[in-house]
């Protein structure tokens, strides 16, 4: 079964073949979960054998690793371009909203299997997904405390605040489709208006 997943992911991944294993492996895990598939799955699903993809990977739970990796750091990295421009504390998180809504919405069958198959890795390889993920919440944070320090937001808890903002844009990846009446873009414009009104802010 095909999701059609963007062609432009994990551009920095080679060979090409890793890529192709990468996107089968993705498809597998979000139809029938981690557990489920098994390698020869995603080996035929990418047009290969099984015995090509060790080749690339050494079991199903490093293309879930590198699956899932991949994906934080592509998050981290958004974030941490959105709070490092210029502009103030609403105009950075309307835009980290915007674009990290857009980003779970668009690339939602990536995203599900990001965000909600950690619990299938190893404990070695999930620490490291989860400082991944405390980073970003930690950027997240601070552009919440600049917000609070200049008056633009009012917050009872800065640590609440920042985990709400991301637990918004992460569950749009759970029930988003290509049959959602909004697009990608503009259901990142509205979650940025509610997370402005929910962080105090009177600018929306």
């Amino acid at each position: 079964m095909s999701m059609s997943l963007p062609a432009d992911l994990w551009p920095e991944v080679r060979p090409e073949a890793a890529r192709r294993l990468m996107s089968a492996a993705v498809e597998s895990f979000a139809a029938v979960g981690f557990h489920a598939t098994t390698t020869r799955d995603i080996a035929t699903a990418a047009g290969m054998s099984p015995a090509a993809l060790y080749v690339h990977f050494p079991s199903k739970v490093a293309l879930l690793y590198e699956i899932s990796r991949g994906g934080h750091e592509q998050t981290l990295a958004m974030v941490q371009d959105v709070i490092g421009q210029a502009g103030s504390p609403v105009d950075r998180m309307r835009a980290l909203v915007g674009r990290f809504v857009e980003w779970h919405a668009k690339r939602h069958v990536v995203a599900r299997v990001v965000q909600y198959e950690l619990r299938s890795l190893p404990e070695e390889e999930y620490a490291v997904v989860a400082a991944l993920r405390r980073r970003i919440e930690q950027a997240v944070q601070g552009l919440i405390a600049e917000g609070v320090r200049d008056g633009s937001f009012t917050v009872p808890d800065e640590k609440l605040a920042a985990r709400a903002v991301l637990s918004l844009g992460i569950d749009v990846a759970r029930w988003y489709s290509e049959r959602a009446r909004k697009t990608p873009k503009a259901l990142g414009r509205e979650y940025a208006t509610l997370v402005l009104r929910m962080l105090g802010s009177s600018a929306h």
